[in-house]
């Protein structure tokens, strides 16, 4: 018989029992009867001006021990710690970066994401969030650091291990470490395995299993910038323990504020799965990159090519554009790869296809130019995707580096979501940062990178000289 755990909150969404009692989250009542919460959270709250938005003041003195510590307040640790501390947790923000600790703890957001600043200035007024250099004690910890990959295409997981260490002087019994960051299979056994170096005092499940005094699960984060709250609260989570007690405790934690399927399974499961995810969109998007370059040479419209395609009922071809860009989708297939490498030629090749795009369309807006290094040149968009300032891995900033490196010395880049150019743009000559009016007039070629809804004009209008690129499809003739 399948058993589920039924886990029950006082009105407060505090824990039954005693603060850390992780020890007595076990399955008590069969699958058949409902997880109860008596203050259920719902994603509309956080979207609303509804009060139960609004941060409440602790009524606890200010204390030593948090009830969550976040490690990491980038893209995902601090909507995340917003929206704890939102629910009257205590929440200790940590970070490497003294100008994200001043923001927190000035109740400002360092990045844009509908509903943070908000919601981050309530927590820090009510005293439930902080921020600060170093780690104190917790309850619960949560990994939310970067994992990129290095100029091998190796994952770099150096931001995980550090982190673990830095916890590592203030763990007590009965606490939960949860790693979000999207990393290699088999990463939180290691990180067990630091920790159990560091801490031999302590019991770590990957020794122990079922009764370890520390319990530990990797939850992998599923967020779109942009949507950032309400994919936190919306999305299905799943739950890897590095043991059963692991994953339980985990859940039993996440309950408290998703409201999708909560999934339980083992460390290296939940691991893999993320990394399956980016993988399997990473090559859908290859092969529509592929098809519109194809498209482009023997003079088919790929647009109309994939509308009639995907009106066979079990064909979804995805959208090609200027390449593939954001801090998942370039990085994560790279770790399956690493693995082994002799059997995942489709991962890779997918990989090279899309790192190849955004050469290719550098290349179109060349020939649009007739190889003038003088002309005018209009380059719309430089985020990964629409309507966020997320600059990281995008296909528009390499196109930009391209031209100028080609010796293009007329390039106009309108970015709405960003006040200047990113330092490695900033720093070359020929680059400067416009308004979509000045860019656009009498430009040469104009070339739409990110189909921004800030850019909706260029539908209306015709240019009054020079060729447009749109590699994205955002001026193509939506017909039914």
């Amino acid at each position: 018989m399948a058993w589920s755990p039924v886990w029950r909150f006082n009105a407060r969404i505090n824990w039954v029992g005693q603060p850390g009692d992780y020890a007595n989250l076990i399955p008590t009542t069969p699958a058949t009867a409902p997880m109860t919460l008596t203050a259920p959270i719902q994603v509309k709250d956080y979207l609303s001006n509804s009060p139960v938005l609004k941060a409440v003041p602790s009524s606890r003195p200010e204390a030593a021990l948090a009830d969550v510590s976040i490690i990491g307040l980038g893209y995902v640790g601090l909507p995340l710690a917003a929206i704890l501390a939102n629910k009257t947790m205590t929440v200790a923000g940590v970070d490497i970066r003294e100008d994200v600790i001043n923001n927190v703890n000035t109740g400002r957001a360092p990045a844009f994401e509908p509903q943070l600043e908000q919601m981050v200035k309530d927590a820090s007024e009510a005293g439930t969030l902080s921020a600060s250099l170093q780690p104190r004690p917790a309850h619960v910890f949560i990994i939310a650091v970067p994992t990129p990959i290095d100029s091998e295409k190796k994952a770099d997981v150096s931001y995980v291990f550090s982190a673990i260490r830095s916890i590592a002087p203030v763990l007590q019994a009965g606490n939960l470490i949860v790693i979000e960051s999207t990393s290699p299979v088999g990463t939180t056994d290691k990180a067990a395995e630091i920790l159990s170096e560091l801490r031999p005092d302590l019991s770590f499940p990957n020794k122990i299993p079922g009764r370890s005094d520390v319990m530990m699960a990797y939850c992998p984060e599923r967020v779109l910038p942009g949507a950032a709250i309400q994919e936190l609260i919306e999305n299905s989570r799943t739950l890897g323990g590095l043991d059963r007690r692991s994953g339980e405790a985990a859940r039993a934690f996440y309950s408290r504020f998703v409201t999708g399927t909560l999934r339980v399974t083992d460390a290296r499961a939940a691991e893999l799965s993320k990394l399956a995810e980016n993988s399997f969109r990473d090559v859908n998007i290859a092969f529509a990159n592929e098809l519109s370059m194809l498209c482009e040479r023997i003079g088919v419209d790929v647009w109309e090519v994939i509308d009639i395609a995907n009106l066979h009922p079990r064909v979804n071809i995805l959208a090609p554009g200027a390449g593939v860009g954001g801090h998942c989708i370039p990085v994560d297939p790279w770790f399956i790869h690493e693995m082994a490498p002799e059997i995942k030629p489709l991962i890779r090749t997918a990989r090279e296809v899309n790192d190849r795009k955004p050469l290719r369309v550098a290349e179109q807006i060349e020939e649009a130019a007739g190889n003038n290094k003088s002309a005018k040149i209009a380059l719309l968009g430089l985020s990964y995707k629409p309507n966020v300032d997320d600059l990281r891995e995008s296909p528009a900033v390499e196109i930009v580096r391209e031209l100028a490196h080609a010796g293009y010395s007329n390039l106009h880049v309108v970015e709405p979501h960003v006040e200047q150019l990113p330092r490695e743009l900033h720093q070359l000559d020929h680059v400067h940062l416009a308004d979509l009016d000045t860019a656009i007039r009498q430009a040469d070629v104009v070339a739409i990178l990110v189909p921004h809804d800030a850019f909706s004009q260029l539908r209306r209008i015709r240019l009054s000289s020079g060729t447009l690129i749109d590699p994205v499809g955002y001026t193509r003739d939506k017909r039914g």
